[in-house]
């Protein structure tokens, strides 16, 4: 545990970059394999604007960096945050804890306010707009959601009081999830119902991309389930029900358009009418 730590605090960041592109062509390639839905699309063509927004949430992730490496010396120095008043912390559970405090505040909570907050879930919605869900659409954030999904990490790195090495560990395995569950993959569906016990699997978070409520506002997890049971967000439906995109907004043209994704947040409200 002390060697992966150790790593983390100084991980390179083409390492991180390795991540990043490793895990979106190891999916890519196995969605080619072994794919749930057989999706009747150019992948490429389709990929273009989540390709874009994924370089837009890169640059804004790396400028912004520095914050959260001033702020997890901070809360070190000060003894500052839930993991560092806990007594005693063996270092697997200190790093356990730290990243599933995280995954709460960095990733749960923020997802759950975006759904919540009317202007924030209109930026949140180019996400939820993607009528073909693979492993591309991961990262198909607006540049607004992408400062939104920061600063709750920043508070998250605060309250949990977590050192660099753990916020590293938090963000790759951030990465690599969100690829992993947005992946255009077929898994035994009784491999991925036990999985959902513990992790956020494949079809748990394809039910979130349903295009009607409720299920469009559940199992907001990313890493961990633990949050959507526990907070009672957690909903189940059969993989062959799922239609993706969103009921308000159902032009899949306009909504494969990149100029006009960039103006999605800025559209009116439009309150949902079909309930399944």
């Amino acid at each position: 545990m002390e060697t992966i730590i150790t790593y983390f605090e100084t991980i390179p960041s083409s390492h991180r970059s390795l991540i990043l592109v490793g895990g979106i062509t190891f999916f890519w390639l196995l969605e080619g394999t072994l794919p749930l839905f057989k999706f009747d699309y150019k992948k490429w063509k389709h990929a273009f604007p989540n390709f874009f927004f994924t370089a837009t949430t890169i640059i804004i992730n790396f400028s912004l960096a520095f914050l959260l490496l001033k702020s997890s010396n901070w809360v070190q120095v000060n003894n500052f945050g839930i993991i560092n008043w806990i007594p005693n912390l063996p270092l697997w559970l200190y790093v356990i804890l730290g990243v599933l405090l995280l995954d709460f505040f960095g990733a749960y909570l923020a997802h759950f306010v975006e759904h919540k907050v009317k202007p924030l879930w209109m930026i949140h919605l180019v996400h939820h707009t993607d009528h073909k869900v693979d492993t591309t659409t991961a990262n198909r954030h607006h540049p607004l959601e992408s400062m939104i999904r920061f600063a709750f990490t920043l508070f998250g790195v605060f309250v949990v009081g977590a050192p660099i090495a753990i916020v590293m560990v938090y963000q790759s395995m951030s990465l690599i999830f969100t690829q992993f569950t947005h992946a255009n993959i077929k898994m035994n569906k009784n491999v991925d119902k036990a999985l959902s016990y513990v992790i956020i699997s494949p079809d748990m978070h394809k039910i979130h991309h349903h295009n009607m409520l409720p299920y469009t506002d559940s199992n907001y997890g990313n890493i961990f389930s633990i949050w959507d049971r526990i907070f009672g967000t957690y909903l189940y439906l059969e993989r062959e029900k799922i239609v993706y995109g969103v009921d308000t907004f159902p032009d899949e043209k306009t909504n494969s358009s990149l100029v006009e994704l960039l103006k999605q947040p800025f559209q009116g409200y439009r309150k949902p009418t079909n309930v399944d």
